[in-house]
């Protein structure tokens, strides 16, 4: 909540204990202001937050209906409402900020197809952004390319990566108002039997979803309905001069995969997106990835010459790929059975760890995290994965009835890797809605009204959140166990002159304590802790701290 936004409410409903509230809250924005100054940013270490730009936010009601979807839908299979506008105003409002988050990744926000499929549930629109209908053009039901401007922008300003999602695989399914791309672009059939590579790669995923031929270097035209759209839209003109200009410059054949990259690389060249979430990676032959951080990291360094003021620091462009059932077991390489392939080869600076949850679940919060601190900085040194413990297509979420919410938290903000928070994991956001199908039950709208009786936990998310957002150590450091009972480890992180030692306690007894600082801090040396707001003093190398909250987040003053 904004500081603004959390004072005026203050004052409307008389809350006389929320003077120091207010002042705790301010204070924790000027600190991490101070911090940002000689904090870097570090991608393997960063907080995501993945939102589904539909159940978000809504912040401008006259685009929420467009191309005539007015049929009847099944339950949370239609549009909600949310927009590009509504995530700009919770940038603008602080919300990710308290949150700690540094990056935000936002389902497809490119033109998804006009009519619905039914497949005997109900009416299906493409809310959730991965049916495509035209990658140039953003989804009316979604804002304009300015509204996109303008969040990427206010993001910056607030220290805020954006991620959009990149979807090469497959168009949207074939409806009355969606036509089948033409054969020499996709494929519709034999389905995927995922029993080998190529039955995983050469295939459609499921029924009516057509296949891109990525696999193709022969030169296709446009699609038809492409042509004929463009040219209603007054730009058919423009855009052919700019795809002419791409082929003669990279002089790549005018191939599918080629079309689509110029398209979402357009993205990065023209609003200086940060990185891109890449779908259905398994599903498409390896080495398109390493062309598309080729495309990529060239349009990058083409947004960063021509708007030096935009650049935020010398990070490159971030591919962070969905490779399903990848876990951090797999280390580089992810096993078809007849085949294996490393994504990291070139191409993705990170995947998503589909077994953090199956850990989290599984093992002591000691267990996954040595465990995890091994392999990062081992057979994943210089890469980086993706935790999760709720998404918008797992079924079998950490804590899908919102038992677990607080270690939800503790769990993912403090493990080593990059975080993903799931929009409404802080707000205990219910994950099973009544009359729903599948997946649809974790898509429902942001439960923006649960704010006020969510505050503990809320408050929760907010400090973990910033002091992983406050230390690279936290998701990049090296990981070492101090105490095991009571559970205290260390992470410390050295980049070039920079260097970060934090010292976390979990599941601490409610009382005080006496624990052994040496390793990290020296004597005399004033600390801090994050969550209580306790400062302390190195003696004899321990810190005495009396503790209510169970957790215990120590920084260096």
């Amino acid at each position: 909540m904004k500081n603004s936004t959390y004072i005026t409410l203050c004052l409307l409903f008389g809350f006389l204990s929320c003077k120091s509230d207010i002042k705790s809250n301010l204070d924790l924005a000027d600190n991490q202001q101070k911090q940002d100054v000689k904090t870097p940013f570090v991608w393997e270490a960063a907080n995501l937050y993945f939102l589904l730009t539909d159940r978000f936010n809504n912040g401008d009601k006259t685009n929420d209906i467009n191309y005539n979807r007015t049929k009847e839908t099944a339950v949370l299979r239609g549009f909600e409402g949310g927009d590009l506008k509504g995530v700009t105003q919770k940038i603008e409002d602080g919300y990710f900020t308290n949150l700690g988050v540094n990056a935000i990744w936002m389902s497809p926000i490119v033109e998804q197809i006009h009519g619905g499929t039914d497949e005997g549930t109900g009416v299906t629109y493409g809310f959730h952004g991965y049916w495509t209908k035209d990658w140039t053009n953003i989804d009316a039901n979604l804002g304009t390319k300015t509204d996109l401007k303008n969040l990427v922008d206010a993001a910056h300003k607030k220290g805020i990566r954006v991620l959009l999602d990149a979807v090469i695989n497959h168009t949207g399914p074939v409806t009355d108002k969606d036509p089948v791309w033409p054969s020499d672009w996709v494929r519709t059939g034999p389905p995927c039997s995922y029993d080998n590579y190529k039955n995983t790669v050469t295939c459609t995923l499921v029924k009516n979803l057509p296949d891109i031929k990525t696999e193709s270097n022969e030169a296709v035209d446009l699609p038809p309905h492409l042509v004929k759209k463009w040219k209603a839209e007054g730009r058919y003109e423009q855009e052919i001069a700019e795809l002419d200009a791409f082929f003669e410059a990279t002089n790549y054949p005018r191939a599918p995969r080629f079309y689509i990259m110029k398209w979402l690389s357009d993205y990065i060249k023209y609003f200086g997106i940060d990185g891109y979430r890449v779908d259905t990676v398994k599903h498409t032959e390896a080495y398109v990835w390493q062309e598309f951080k080729e495309v990529c990291d060239n349009a990058f360094a083409e947004f960063k010459q021509s708007n030096p003021d935009k650049v935020l620091d010398d990070n490159n462009f971030y591919l962070v790929g969905e490779v399903y059932n990848y876990g951090i077991s797999c280390g580089t390489a992810f096993d078809f059975g007849d085949k294996k392939v490393n994504y990291f080869d070139n191409a993705f600076n990170s995947l998503i760890n589909f077994e953090f949850k199956w850990n989290a679940s599984q093992q002591s919060y000691e267990e996954q995290f040595n465990r995890y601190n091994t392999i990062l900085n081992n057979q994943l040194k210089d890469y980086g994965i993706l935790n999760y413990l709720t998404s918008h297509d797992d079924g079998q979420p950490f804590d899908k009835n919102r038992e677990k919410t607080f270690e939800t938290a503790t769990r993912l903000l403090l493990s080593p890797g990059a975080s993903q928070i799931y929009y409404g994991d802080e707000t205990a956001r219910d994950l099973t809605i009544d009359g729903t199908v599948g997946d649809a039950t974790l898509r429902s709208f942001m439960n923006w009204e649960d704010l006020t009786n969510k505050q503990d936990l809320l408050i929760h998310w907010q400090k973990l959140g910033q002091f992983r957002h406050n230390h690279p150590a936290v998701g990049a450091g090296q990981h070492k166990m101090i105490n095991e009972s009571p559970y205290v480890f260390s992470r410390s992180y050295t980049k070039k002159s920079f260097t970060d030692n934090v010292i976390v306690g979990i599941n601490i007894p409610k009382g005080t304590h006496t624990i052994n600082v040496t390793s990290v801090f020296n004597d005399n040396e004033k600390l801090k802790d994050f969550y209580s707001g306790q400062t302390l003093e190195v003696k004899n190398g321990t810190i005495t701290i009396t503790t209510d909250a169970n957790i215990i987040l120590i920084e260096k003053q």
